[in-house]
């Protein structure tokens, strides 16, 4: 199949076309190709295909999905808003079988989060006896992932009733080290202020959420090249969680402060230069197929409209090493109608999606 698309890129703003063969982008005119998008003039806005940097693919409302058929659904969902390359931040089931299957979102898996025990939700994570154990449970991780390592980096502790790291400092530094060693990336799902230092200085690569920055960590996320994915609609879950911890008070507050305070620290973390990215974190408490009300939330820490579209399409491919829109790349893009800056009303109805060259 041969296809040919007009319209405007972004960030840039200008008039391109591209054409596609056998799923592949050409810069250059191709004979025979139908025009599927723009045919009428350059009207539209044209974006590679955009990215979700914290989506749980097998991960459902009761917790790990039964069955492929119930991810398949999900990652259709994802589709459906132009959200072609997720980056599942953990899942407790093999997701690996959506490979084979052309017409699903591309996933970026970082293997089973790694917990001690009972200092997770459950069923989600491996849990650790000894942590001790965690560099070989993460070098083990990196192996069957793709390229990435997800850690539980704090959890509530009930025997001192609130949020509390999970490992000491000088295992972090062994783990992180081993998947290093094993070409992967490393990140860990943070709330709190505490486990955050012990993270940053033993090199980790990203922190998800983030909600417990200060202005000491955020200076040592910028020294250390540290990414963000805040996942900003999920923080919005933070009151009704701390609403059913009534049984353990101390949790209850901190979580009522992360979230008071979480707007302000992650909008100081982006003023300071650390790298944030879109991700909803989908999967469990958040509903598949929302980058866009993600992407409109990043314009709240102060992010341009530009900007926040990037940090979920080209500057979020970019970081995940991952092709944009380039001559040889995979034909994986979404056409607009309408500019997608404007926000998620536009976002989450795009005019076509092309994954592999299909058009959906």
């Amino acid at each position: 199949m041969r296809l040919h698309i007009r319209g405007r890129s972004l960030p840039d703003e200008q008039p391109v076309q591209w054409w596609i063969v056998d799923g592949v982008l050409s810069a250059e005119p191709v004979a025979g190709a139908e025009t599927v998008f723009g045919a009428d003039g350059d009207d539209g806005w044209i974006v590679p295909g955009l990215v979700d940097a914290h989506c749980h693919v097998g991960l459902g409302d009761d917790g790990p999905l039964d069955n492929l058929d119930d991810c398949v659904e999900q990652a259709e969902i994802e589709r459906g808003v132009g959200a072609l390359l997720l980056r599942d931040c953990g899942s407790p089931i093999d997701t690996r079988a959506l490979d084979d299957r052309d017409d699903l979102p591309r996933i970026i898996r970082h293997g089973r989060h790694l917990a001690r025990p009972k200092r997770y939700n459950r069923g989600f994570a491996i849990e650790l006896e000894d942590e001790s154990q965690l560099p070989d449970a993460v070098a083990e991780q990196a192996r069957l992932g793709d390229g990435w390592v997800k850690l539980v980096g704090d959890w509530i502790d009930r025997q001192i009733g609130d949020l509390a790291p999970l490992w000491s400092d000088d295992v972090l530094k062994a783990a992180i080290s081993a998947a290093h060693a094993e070409g992967a990336r490393v990140t860990a799902h943070v709330f709190s202020e505490d486990a955050l230092p012990g993270l940053i200085e033993a090199g980790i690569d990203c922190i998800e959420h983030g909600t417990g920055l200060t202005d000491d960590t955020v200076e040592m996320m910028v020294e250390h090249g540290t990414a963000l994915v805040p996942t900003l609609i999920n923080i919005e879950n933070f009151p009704g969680i701390a609403d059913a911890a009534t049984k353990y008070p101390i949790y209850e507050r901190h979580m009522r402060d992360l979230y008071e305070r979480s707007l302000p620290r992650i909008a100081a973390a982006r003023e300071a230069g650390v790298p944030i990215f879109a991700g909803t974190d989908a999967g469990s408490m958040v509903a598949h197929g929302r980058i866009g009300d993600e992407i409109d939330a990043l314009k709240r820490i102060g992010m341009t409209p530009t900007q926040a579209l990037g940090a979920a399409s080209w500057t979020a491919r970019q970081w995940l090493r991952r092709p944009g829109l380039e001559h040889g790349a995979p034909a994986d893009l979404v056409c607009y109608h309408d500019d997608p800056r404007t926000g998620a009303s536009v976002i989450e109805h795009p005019a076509l999606v092309i994954l592999g060259g299909r058009v959906y």
